[in-house]
């Protein structure tokens, strides 16, 4: 049992510890109660306005604006020409007025010269085209999809594009001699290479999350190529596509110099021995008119394949 003294003395100790605890609860009290009361808002201050978010909406710009505005330009060059023709300042020496152009262009139809002509024409470009794509498709998927074939293909490649095309045109002569496969290689080649660098660009900067992923759940390579490389690619193809089908009008002119018998080109050269430019101008023309088409064609396939590009550039 313990004694009075004890007791005492334990009482004493008791006590005195309690009262630190004590002390310590009240001064985090006071703390709490100083820090709730500095968070309060002052009642005499005016409250805050919320601000309402202005969305800007940019006015749809109506379609026949802009066809007004894309042929603004060819009918001014039209009128310069046709006030150059009628004032003479340009005789029919040097460039023929449109009129006689049209008239010229009107009777070569009606002889079926024309159209047997741009049949033929048509059928070399489509055909190198068709050829020059698939052939740069598959070099730039290639090139971009695996580092071997990078390392294999794109300094032999860089270096044939550096040629300009029109310079292998009396090797191909020699090569080929000067019947259609020469022309048609011809177009191939300078089709190739715009292909070829559009395509290995755009799969080199293939979604790195996303070929992971297709490695994770097992795609193959092929499989990865076809549903999620091309894909993704797709704007850069059809950019590509659209430089090749432009060059293949270029080189179309320059294929039919090599002794054509027959097409647009035979057409010049036989213009150009009798200094008819009524027919070189509407062969001209026929070309520009043929790269425009093309153009738009592939425009056309752009909204069609990627139709979210149409909704995003709906305002313009």
């Amino acid at each position: 049992m313990m004694t009075a003294v004890e007791t005492g003395f334990a009482e004493s100790e008791s006590s005195e510890s309690s009262e630190p605890s004590e002390s310590f609860e009240t001064s985090e009290t006071s703390e709490s109660f100083e820090s709730s009361e500095s968070f309060e808002s002052d009642p005499t201050e005016a409250p805050l306005e919320l601000v309402t978010p202005q969305v800007r909406r940019e006015r749809r710009r109506p379609r026949g604006l802009a066809f007004a505005l894309r042929a603004l330009g060819p009918i001014v060059i039209l009128a310069g020409w046709w006030t150059a023709s009628a004032t003479g300042v340009l005789t029919k020496d040097l460039l023929a007025s449109p009129p006689d152009v049209v008239r010229q262009g009107v009777d070569l139809w009606r002889s079926g010269q024309l159209s047997e002509a741009l049949t033929v024409s048509l059928g070399r470009a489509g055909t190198g085209l068709f050829f020059g794509v698939v052939v740069g498709l598959l070099l730039g998927v290639t090139a971009g999809f695996s580092r071997i074939g990078d390392d294999l293909l794109d300094s032999a490649v860089q270096t044939l594009r550096a040629l300009p095309f029109l310079s292998l045109v009396p090797l191909f002569m020699v090569w080929f001699g000067i019947g259609e496969a020469a022309r048609i290689i011809l177009i191939a080649v300078a089709t190739t290479f715009p292909m070829y660098v559009s395509t290995s660009g755009a799969v080199r900067n293939a979604d790195r999350k996303l070929l992971e992923a297709a490695r994770t759940f097992g795609l193959g390579k092929l499989a990865t190529v076809r549903r999620i490389v091309l894909p993704g690619a797709l704007p850069a193809l059809l950019s590509g596509l659209r430089l090749s089908t432009t060059l293949s009008v270029i080189a179309l002119i320059a294929a039919e110099e090599i002794n054509s018998t027959a097409g647009l080109g035979y057409l010049m050269a036989q213009a150009q021995n009798f200094s008819r430019t009524d027919i070189l101008t509407v062969c001209i023309l026929i070309y520009g008119l043929l790269g425009l088409a093309a153009d738009i064609l592939i425009r056309a396939l752009e909204r069609v394949l990627m139709p979210w590009r149409a909704a995003v550039g709906g305002t313009r």
